[in-house]
């Protein structure tokens, strides 16, 4: 049996905030804003693995009105995630991804971001793409008000 999912999410940025994509910090004058680290990607990715699984989403799992969450690294919470659709009989097939960003330019970061959610799910690099984009100057990417992420996750039962 396989099971798709789709996973969306948006940060906007901010001052004074570590850039992190895929686990991977990024040199650039922003970070993102949000309750966690803000990992767009990682997000983006966890509510894709949770969504095949018909598991919810990453709102339900861990809410940002729970302290707990407050500047939790998403790479702990994408192991957590990758323990809870295993504990359904699942393992991740593989992963696609696409960060929309019109700066910083990401294009040296794919790899170890792709390293790293591997890693965190348990999987071979293989099975994880990770790719970036613009959105030519439009919608509020283009604007430079944050950043966006897509991500479909194949799983397959074990």
């Amino acid at each position: 049996m396989i099971r798709i999912g789709h996973g969306y999410d948006v940060h906007r940025f901010s001052e004074d905030r570590k850039l992190i994509l895929g686990g991977v910090e990024i040199p650039y004058e922003y970070g993102l804003l949000g309750h966690s680290d803000a990992d767009v990607l990682a997000h983006a990715v966890m509510d894709a693995l949770l969504g095949a699984a018909a598991l919810g989403d990453i709102g339900q799992h861990f809410p940002d009105t729970d302290e707990r969450y407050r500047g939790a690294d998403s790479m702990l919470l994408l192991r957590e995630v990758c323990r809870i659709i295993g504990e359904q009989g699942y393992a991740v097939g593989n992963i696609d991804a696409t960060v929309i960003a019109q700066k910083p330019k990401l294009k040296d970061f794919i790899l170890p971001m792709r390293k790293t959610i591997a890693e965190n799910c348990g999987a071979d690099v293989s099975q994880v793409s990770v790719k970036a984009t613009t959105e030519e100057r439009l919608g509020f990417t283009g604007r430079l008000e944050g950043i966006s992420a897509h991500a479909v996750a194949l799983l397959v039962k074990e």
